[in-house]
């Protein structure tokens, strides 16, 4: 999830209060989606007591929880999903564009994923807890944490973990794709993981509700979590999201981070509709 704000484009015009219909939908699909949640925690807390107890580091049972909470979540919403390409088998790490808190969900519900995220997403209300339980790995944008924050990536990789980045650092209005940053990349390159760990780019797609705002899905700048959230919940109209998986690669196939990032960036725009637009 983000690491920085991207202020590109000014935000669409706030919505109108939703009607009666848009109202009742909101209720029950807020309510719907709550009790969901609230279940998915209360079943995945001991489960995950019993994977500590257990196997330690190792998730084995706890991601298909998450995965099958994500699901429902979507179904809820009413967003249908279109998942094309082949998802790499075993362990390794994805990278991908990034949109909204949404991407949580879509991307979860295809494949189990932990997703790495900036420090201060671990005290969001709401998408904070649904991270932490998701297995999220949050670090600090610090060059001098750099070498601690290898260490985890590598440790939740060993232990089987696939990681999911979001190396534009941002979230957009899903209208675009942003440079990629390889920083986080160098983790790849050390010790046994440059050798054995796939890492594949995912292009997400959004296709807003007919007659709504193409951005209708993006949440980025300044907008309130609530006011998107509420949108999405009063829409009478559901539009669709696309998980675009590319051939996996492995960076002993790349001189360095640099290289690999851009190999990335360039398999995600290709299947991107705005893949060539960088701010």
């Amino acid at each position: 999830m983000s690491g920085s704000t991207w202020n590109g484009d000014a935000p669409p015009p706030a919505p109108a209060p939703p009607g009666p219909l848009g109202g009742v939908l909101a209720v029950l699909r807020g309510a719907a989606l709550a009790l969901l949640l609230l279940v998915g925690i209360g079943v995945k807390l001991p489960v995950r007591l019993v994977e500590v107890a257990v196997f330690g580091q190792r998730r084995p049972v706890s991601p298909y929880l998450t995965q099958a909470v994500c699901r429902g979540a979507l179904m809820i919403l009413g967003l249908s999903l279109d998942v094309r390409g082949t998802r790499m088998a075993g362990a390794g790490a994805y990278v991908a564009n990034h949109t909204s808190w949404l991407d949580i969900f879509v991307l979860n519900a295809r494949r189990n994923v932990c997703f790495v995220s900036k420090a201060e997403v671990a005290d969001w209300p709401v998408i904070g807890r649904i991270a932490r339980l998701a297995g999220a790995v949050f670090i600090a944008r610090d060059p001098r944490a750099a070498l601690e924050q290898r260490a985890l990536f590598e440790t939740r990789l060993a232990h089987r973990d696939r990681l999911l980045f979001f190396p534009e650092g941002t979230s957009t209005d899903g209208q675009r794709v942003l440079p990629f940053k390889s920083t986080l990349f160098a983790a790849f390159y050390s010790g046994a993981l440059r050798h054995e760990f796939q890492v594949q780019a995912v292009t997400v797609i959004y296709t807003a509700p007919r007659g709504a705002d193409p951005r209708f899905y993006g949440w980025w700048g300044d907008m309130g979590f609530a006011p998107h959230l509420l949108r999405m919940l009063a829409a009478r109209r559901q539009g669709a999201a696309r998980l675009v998986y590319h051939p996996p690669v492995r960076a002993d196939d790349f001189p360095n981070r640099k290289s690999l990032a851009s190999h990335l960036e360039g398999q995600v725009r290709s299947a991107h509709p705005h893949g060539d637009r960088h701010n």
